[in-house]
């Protein structure tokens, strides 16, 4: 895992070279040339979370309608729900769920454009879907994915921001700005905090990870990294849903992670985080945000939509640090695989 994580700068450069990045410009332009009016993204597990970063883009950035499908809807209860002018992306590192494929399918059979974003081009979801994006993060070792996330995070944005130039080529100051990431994310992955922090959470019963805008899907995959290398049980909320009741629960006994940065996202987070106080809760900040008194997993601000790719790396290094000093496996949680059929 320790590995896996120390790749990504490596694997968010590997994305921006021209062979790639010519790949994910071809897709985007017929995407774009064929103006789908909604977007359908589905997914499971770590995906399902970059799944819903791409949903997040996809509304705000191209401003069509975008949400996330139930695969049950297609496998369990043979329903065809018509699809047709939508573009229905798949997102799975293996691309070995067979659900996720059952979809795409059902999808292509009532007229959608299909598209598969994975890490394995070869797979069964990859040959269901008229397109294909390989996020190229190279084998994974560890159980728990972490550099086939932000491998994912990655080609979703280059997507989006390339259907929205309309030819699929990123404009010059895009393409800088991210080619500033590899850096960033080097930077932060070389800040030792997230290890100084673990032994306070070593006896945790619990823990609530939240955050608003782009940053949600990062509460949501640092939850489940949690939860699948420390069996440490963490739930995730929007900011806004941690007010309409979760907040109840909160207290000194229970940690709360606020993922929180300088953009609309973050800075809504500032009506969350006196209320938490308030709760007495043991609270860390994860971003950009200068929250003073706070304890800080820094990370060099960014574009809040490019936010998602540096704040989940202090999160992977916590969950692994975490996992390690409770005694636990991070690399081979108990009763998981690294490929998980379901339908």
């Amino acid at each position: 895992m320790a590995a896996d994580i120390g790749e990504q700068p490596a694997g968010y450069a590997r994305l921006l070279d021209s062979a790639n990045a010519a790949a994910i410009a071809r897709v985007a332009a017929v995407v774009a040339e064929r103006r789908p009016r909604h977007v359908v993204f589905t997914a499971r597990g770590t995906s399902d979370h970059a799944a819903l970063y791409g949903a997040y883009l996809t509304e705000i950035r191209l401003g069509v309608p975008a949400g996330l499908a139930s695969p049950s809807v297609v496998t369990l209860f043979g329903a065809r729900p018509d699809l047709s002018d939508a573009l229905v992306v798949g997102v799975s590192q293996s691309g070995g769920s067979p659900d996720l494929a059952e979809v795409l399918r059902a999808a292509r059979s009532t007229g959608a454009l299909t598209l598969a974003v994975t890490n394995a081009p070869d797979s069964p979801l990859a040959d269901t879907a008229e397109l294909s994006i390989d996020v190229a993060a190279g084998h994974e070792r560890a159980v728990a994915a972490t550099k086939t996330y932000t491998a994912e995070l990655f080609a979703l944005l280059m997507l989006v921001e390339g259907i929205r130039a309309g030819d699929g080529v990123l404009p010059a100051a895009e393409r800088e700005a991210l080619a500033a990431l590899p850096d960033l994310a080097t930077r932060t992955l070389a800040d030792d905090t997230p290890a100084q922090l673990a032994p306070r959470y070593r006896f945790a019963r619990q823990l609530v990870t939240t955050g608003r805008g782009y940053a949600y899907p990062t509460a949501r995959e640092a939850a489940l990294k949690l939860m699948e290398t420390s069996y440490l049980p963490a739930l995730a909320f929007s900011g806004a849903d941690l007010l309409h009741g979760p907040l109840a629960m909160t207290d000194p006994e229970i940690p709360v992670l606020a993922v929180v940065g300088s953009g609309p996202g973050g800075r809504s987070m500032g009506e969350v985080l006196p209320r938490l106080d308030e709760r007495r809760a043991d609270v860390v900040v994860v971003g950009s945000a200068d929250v003073p008194g706070a304890t800080r997993l820094a990370v060099p601000e960014v574009d809040e939509r490019y936010a998602p790719l540096l704040d989940i790396l202090p999160l992977q290094r916590l969950a692994l640090a975490l996992a390690l000093s409770r005694g636990e496996d991070p690399d081979a949680p108990r009763g998981l695989k690294k490929v998980t059929a379901t339908m």
